[in-house]
């Protein structure tokens, strides 16, 4: 569950990258030889630039909008040397017959012509591998492209309501407690200690909310489990070129930093299973009959980003670090041959996590918004986004409405980074296409916490109620009331 960045419009700033900019955090780190090598779609940026410049814009990667051109201008530079090239080759072999075939007298010209032309042949071979790599690094940091039903611009369409009559009532915002004085109030939580052993945006759990955490995991676990979703438990550090192959760059678009680096740069801490999870599969080729392949993930994520101090970020809302149950999945991408259908497709695996996020929340009897998201909340990887976002009183002097999952299709962006194949029938049997990829949050612990505990406070009774769903999990409980 990324949380909302608000995006900075300016002008287009040109930047072209520097080597190894995309793959690693700092330029002087080399990825290990199982990095791997990412397989971009080059002909199509080439043969329609202007559709891919206008992605970036739409996507408020507007510093980037002018990388599609300048990949036309360098693929134009290295095809008049390749040109060039051919001609110097073909005087190189005919040079080196010529030398075979010379009396002694007549060798040294022609011996001291064919240096020169491997010379030179050596240098526009140079400029050449200069000019893929460069390449390749500008196609890297473009977003992927996006799919026709995210709304162009900065504003999410509504498709739905979950449990839309549990709407609340208007209430004073005097009369509202938020999550913060409940867990003060109940011995739940603890922020300043945390603050004082970590800083802003850490915390401590305490008692039922523990369990609450807990009870939460294993929900979204046995609920996904259910479906047919394998469980795993991911690392949650990961090689920096992962994180960057799955679209998570130590600073975005904006300057503003993702990750947490370690090592130099060379390992990350992941912000969320999907990057392990992803990496999971790289290097490696499926067969069709493999797919799809679901997985959950339960971790801990961390954020650099956790936002200003300020009363829409207080409490839980963004932190560094928190607990999340992730679903990941590989699908098959839209396939030619009628045969190959039957498989479920992108699409459906993308309905299946949007309904047992549905079943989740609702089930929690929590008040929510289903949306489409516009390109600008995109982020690099994702074709097309929806969040659902729950009601929580606290936040209602402004906006009532907190982001508490998403989900995403990211299309073939990340298996083309990551060199994710499948291998298909037919032929030699040796054609391969890289499969869809999709992520969802099952459950972000602290986000649903905070609805939990404003939505089940019960102000009589100076205490909160646990939803029905969760009291299995807890031995039970039913209520958390004030500690004697």
């Amino acid at each position: 569950m990324a949380p909302r960045i608000i995006h900075r419009l300016g002008r287009p700033q040109l930047h072209f990258p520097q080597r190894r900019l995309l793959t690693t955090a700092h330029p002087h780190v080399q990825p290990p030889p199982t990095a791997p090598k990412p397989v971009i779609n080059l002909k199509s940026i080439r043969e329609n630039p202007e559709v891919h410049a206008q992605n970036c814009l739409d996507r408020n990667y507007t510093a980037l909008s002018g990388y599609p051109a300048r990949i036309v201008e360098l693929y134009d530079e290295w095809a008049g040397l390749q040109k060039s090239l051919r001609g110097d080759r073909e005087r190189a072999n005919a040079l080196s017959d010529a030398v075979r075939k010379a009396a002694k007298a007549d060798k040294a010209e022609l011996v001291k012509e064919a240096q020169l032309l491997k010379a030179k042949i050596g240098t526009v071979e140079v400029k050449e591998r200069e000019l893929e790599r460069d390449m390749k690094e500008l196609a890297l940091a473009l977003p992927n492209s996006t799919h026709p039903e995210s709304p162009v611009g900065t504003e999410p369409s509504i498709l739905d309501y979950i449990n839309p009559d549990n709407a609340p009532r208007k209430v004073d915002p005097a009369e509202v407690i938020s999550h913060t004085q409940i867990g003060v109030e109940l011995k739940l939580m603890d922020f300043a200690d945390a603050g004082v052993v970590s800083g802003w945006g850490w915390y401590y759990l305490h008692n039922e909310a523990v369990l609450l955490e807990q009870a939460l995991v294993n929900y979204a676990l046995s609920l996904a489990r259910k479906n047919g979703w394998m469980l795993v438990t991911p690392p949650s550090i990961v090689y920096s070129h992962m994180a960057a192959a799955c679209g998570f760059r130590p600073r975005d678009q904006n300057g503003e930093q993702q990750i947490y680096l370690l090592n130099e740069g060379q390992h990350a801490l992941a912000g969320t299973a999907e990057i392990p999870l992803a990496g999971m599969h790289a290097n490696k080729t499926f067969g069709l009959e493999d797919l799809p392949m679901k997985m959950v993930g339960v971790g801990r994520a961390y954020r650099a980003e956790a936002g200003a101090r300020g009363v829409d970020s207080k409490g839980l809302y963004r932190v560094h670090e928190f607990t999340k149950v992730e679903l990941f999945a590989w699908a098959p991408p839209p396939l030619a041959h009628h045969e190959e259908r039957q498989h479920p497709t992108a699409d459906d695996i993308f309905n299946e996590m949007l309904q047992l996020q549905k079943t989740f929340l609702s089930s929690l009897g929590l008040h929510a918004r289903i949306l489409e998201m516009p390109t600008t909340d995109l982020g690099a990887s994702a074709s097309r986004k929806i969040d659902i976002e729950a009601y929580m009183p606290s936040r209602a002097h402004k906006d009532p409405w907190g982001e508490v999952s998403s989900l995403s299709n990211c299309t073939d962006y990340q298996s083309r980074r990551l060199n994710t194949r499948i291998k298909l029938d037919g032929g030699s049997g040796k054609k391969t296409v890289f499969p869809y990829t999709l992520n969802g949050t099952a459950c972000a612990v602290p986000r649903v916490l905070i609805a939990i505990l404003e939505n089940g406070w019960d102000g009589a009774k100076g205490g909160v109620v646990v939803p029905e769903v969760l009291r299995p999990f807890m031995g039970g409980i039913d209520f958390i009331g004030k500690k004697k």
